[in-house]
């Protein structure tokens, strides 16, 4: 057993590592000769982090990082929003992630549904649904959203055996196909692909290679430290450099090429991939986890008879058309594009699901102050 002195402890905050890094991205992007460099990341966890510790001021001018289809609650689509709501109308009891409440679907969201009398129950996790379900003997459905990882977790729960007033309905999404999605719109100009370090912990970072080949685009696995997503940066812009279409993992300490096999295991045994709208964006073909036949008995949708169709009668917001939520998840816009930001829409009285969710661009956006330029703040001082 070695001693706390062979150890070489790991370092995320380092600011001399981080200076290098940060020189070297520059560097590396300016040889390119060209402006704008464009990637995108597609995980609302790095968007976090780069607003937090305000990694967009360390990246070079001609280096434009933007935020994909990586906020699970915003590309939750407004038929799957109805469903649970018509579901709460009706009586059944739901519970759900907290920031899926004022997701808005036709006309109604679920914390509109809970304020006229609906039972709408807030947990932390798809398990702690399932031991709610076991202290009640009333249904409880588990509205369940998230991508490969949460969905682990679903899955898991319904091979371990919930209670039969239990059930699940699936608003749980794949992320692979929508990245093709991403990269064939028209007038794309992202260059490479900065991929989730969680979700490859499941999937493995092999997932990525035949999107890199199709598209002749590069993909680089990073984690969620400042240092792991300058690092990440630094080794994707030098691909797109070399003109290198190929797949790096740059997050070893937890993904490797075959990912976590025992969790893929879980995950294809109880979900089968469908297509369906992603909000805002698109049909996305294979995009959509649904449960498998054999676990029908757990399936909200073949459980109940759900009325969507009751929602039908309330007129959406008249807001709703404005706003731009479907095209910042896709990179075409930004924040600053959609007029309601930060005034007809703001996280007290959120218009769109950008807005309404921890992982979303407007609600990351609007926390940290926005998106100034701090090059210029600081070439002023």
């Amino acid at each position: 057993m070695g001693t706390t002195s062979d150890v070489q402890h790991l370092k995320f905050r380092d600011p001399e590592r981080a200076a290098a890094l940060e020189h070297a991205l520059e560097v590396q992007t300016r040889a390119l000769g060209r402006t704008p460099v464009t990637v995108m990341h597609v995980c609302g966890s790095h968007e976090q982090a780069i607003a937090r510790f305000g990694l967009r001021a360390a990246f070079p001018p001609e280096l434009d990082v933007i935020m994909g289809p990586g906020c699970p609650v915003c590309v939750t689509d407004v038929p799957e929003i109805d469903e649970a709501v018509a579901l709460a109308l009706q009586g059944v009891r739901v519970a759900t992630y907290g920031d899926m409440l004022r997701v808005p679907g036709t006309a109604k969201s679920l914390a509109d549904a809970r304020a006229a009398g609906a039972r709408v129950d807030v947990v932390y996790g798809v398990a702690q649904a399932a031991e709610l379900a076991r202290t009640i003997s009333e249904p409880l459905v588990f509205f369940a959203s998230g991508f490969e990882t949460t969905a682990v977790a679903t899955a898991a729960v319904l091979l371990a055996g919930p209670p039969p007033n239990f059930s699940v309905l699936s608003a749980h999404k794949y992320i692979p196909p929508v990245m093709e999605i991403v990269a064939e719109m028209p007038g794309s100009t992202v260059e490479g692909f900065l991929a989730a370090g969680h979700a490859a912990t499941i999937t493995g970072w092999g997932v990525f290679e035949r999107f890199a080949a199709r598209h002749q685009l590069p993909v680089v696995v990073a984690g969620f430290e400042p240092l792991d997503i300058l690092a990440g940066l630094v080794r994707l812009v030098e691909l797109i450099a070399s003109g290198e279409p190929r797949v790096e993992n740059t997050f070893p300490r937890c993904v490797t090429r075959e990912g976590n096999l025992a969790a893929q295991e879980r995950l294809w045994k109880v979900f089968e991939l469908q297509g369906g709208r992603w909000r805002g964006i698109a049909h996305v073909p294979n995009g959509n986890l649904r449960l498998r036949d054999e676990f029908a008995a757990w399936d909200a949708r073949r459980r109940f008879e759900i009325d969507v169709a009751a929602l039908w009668d309330h007129a959406p917001p008249a807001l709703v058309a404005q706003c731009q939520c479907g095209d910042i998840m896709a990179g075409i816009a930004s924040p600053h594009d959609c007029p309601l930001f930060g005034e007809a829409c703001t996280p007290d009285a959120p218009v769109g699901a950008c807005m309404v969710s921890a992982e979303g661009t407007c609600k990351i956006w609007h926390q940290y102050g926005g998106h100034p330029d701090l090059r210029q703040l600081r070439r002023r001082a």
